[in-house]
């Protein structure tokens, strides 16, 4: 089994700064993507950060500039370091990775989700 667990979530002032981790576990042989995606209230997931295997990064327009997103392979982690957080930025924040298992076989998991809260 694999698993996603997100810590760091909380309540921010605009314009302050908050870190997200991500640790994924199990039987994991390889990952490749590890990313990160929001859904605001009354809003669709959307990506916010994407991290491939080959070091490359994505992100959401709406966080250019202001999100960072790093990785520790020898422990599996993804971060997302959050600056200048607006208060549009208020949505839970989800973990995700593509990885191979002990099946070999690429899947995607989730996360259960980190509650970032940006308050004016």
């Amino acid at each position: 089994q694999v698993q996603l667990v997100e810590s760091g979530g909380g309540l921010v002032q605009a314009g302050g700064s908050l870190r997200l981790s991500c640790v994924a576990s199990g039987s994991i042989l390889s990952i490749n993507a590890m990313g990160w995606y929001r859904q605001g209230p009354g809003k669709q997931r959307e990506l916010v950060a994407l991290s491939n295997s080959g070091g490359g990064t994505n992100y959401a327009d709406s966080v250019k500039g202001r999100f960072t997103i790093s990785r520790d392979n020898a422990k599996n982690t993804v971060y997302l370091r959050m600056s200048s957080v607006k208060l549009e930025d208020t949505a839970v924040y989800y973990c995700n990775a593509d990885l191979y298992g002990s099946s070999w076989q690429l899947k995607t998991y989730w996360g259960q989700g980190t509650q970032v809260t940006v308050s004016s």
